[in-house]
């Protein structure tokens, strides 16, 4: 089936007191992987590419053509979302959506909020004319993503009233609120705003969305599911597992050099790891709910 916009798989994840994973793409064979844990778990599911990533996949519409092109080659019949990540301006976001992108977030969280929200409104104005889905952030979301790094003294829990006045302002289609997640490993436990969440969920009514979903206690998804999150994203976990699978395939055979045989096995790794978040968060098995609601759009 056709890409589509994240808005109804979203809108119905949240009614369904469950979320979609968001998974980044970092290479032809994560896509392939992610794919196929869709389907085989009969879940939506949301691809995803980092400005970092951006030239490695050889520009937005190579990454785009190549996500299409497998949902034909390998017959997807899920709900499939193709996202921008942290988007770096309004022009990078038109970009993404002219190359085939369905979803856009503009991150301008780093600006004061009444840049943020003049930005995060140019991009939901051009998205919207294109059926395009908008995702914005208010605080800032510890960790590192790409080659941002944001310590935790800069890393903050957002403001409750900020978040519902973008939202009114922008009509953005969801909200990631800073609230205690980080980009890769978390260094402890991580410290989640359940409070905040609640808060910004009922003042703004909008899905909400959890970055950093690697390293998050099952108890904490579950929670978050039941406050609003409708939207987890998940990278580094995948990386990880990515790597470990190639690092054993070399180790146990030293004479191996052929790339198919040990990025299978990465494949693989991915596979599995994407499936079982898709469990977690409770996707699998309600693609065709969203299908039948008539929701992608």
């Amino acid at each position: 089936m056709p890409l589509v916009s994240m808005t109804g798989m979203l809108r119905q994840a949240l009614k369904d007191k469950y979320a979609i994973g968001h998974f980044n793409i970092n290479n032809l064979e994560f896509a392939q992987a992610i794919l196929l844990a869709a389907e085989e778990e009969q879940s939506p599911v949301i691809l995803a590419v980092s400005p970092g990533y951006i030239p490695h996949l050889g520009g937005l519409r190579t990454a785009a053509a190549m996500v299409k092109e497998l949902i034909k080659e390998f017959n997807i019949t899920v709900p499939v979302a193709l996202h921008l990540d942290h988007g770096s301006s309004y022009e990078q976001c038109l970009q993404a959506m002219y190359a085939g992108f369905t979803s856009v977030m503009i991150d301008a969280s780093h600006h004061p909020l009444e840049i943020n929200i003049a930005e995060t409104k140019k991009v939901v104005e051009a998205a919207h004319v294109l059926g395009v889905s908008v995702e914005a952030e208010v605080g800032r979301i510890g960790g590192q993503e790409d080659d941002l790094i944001i310590d935790e003294a800069e890393a903050m829990y957002a403001i409750p009233e900020e978040c519902e006045r973008l939202v009114k302002e922008t009509g953005v289609d969801c909200l990631a609120p800073a609230l205690g997640s980080v980009h890769g490993p978390y260094k402890g436990e991580p410290r989640l705003g359940f409070l905040q969440m609640e808060q910004i969920r009922q003042l703004t009514g909008v899905p909400l969305v959890l970055h950093g979903g690697t390293g998050i206690p099952l108890h904490d998804i579950r929670r978050a599911i039941s406050l609003g999150t409708a939207k987890i994203n998940v990278n580094t976990e995948n990386q990880l597992a990515f790597t470990r699978a190639i690092r054993r395939a070399l180790d146990e055979n030293t004479t191996l050099y052929d790339p198919r045989k040990y990025l299978d096995l990465a494949r693989e790794a991915v596979k599995n790891t994407v499936k079982q978040k898709m469990r977690e968060f409770g996707s699998s098995g309600k693609a065709k709910a969203i299908l039948r609601h008539a929701l992608c759009k």
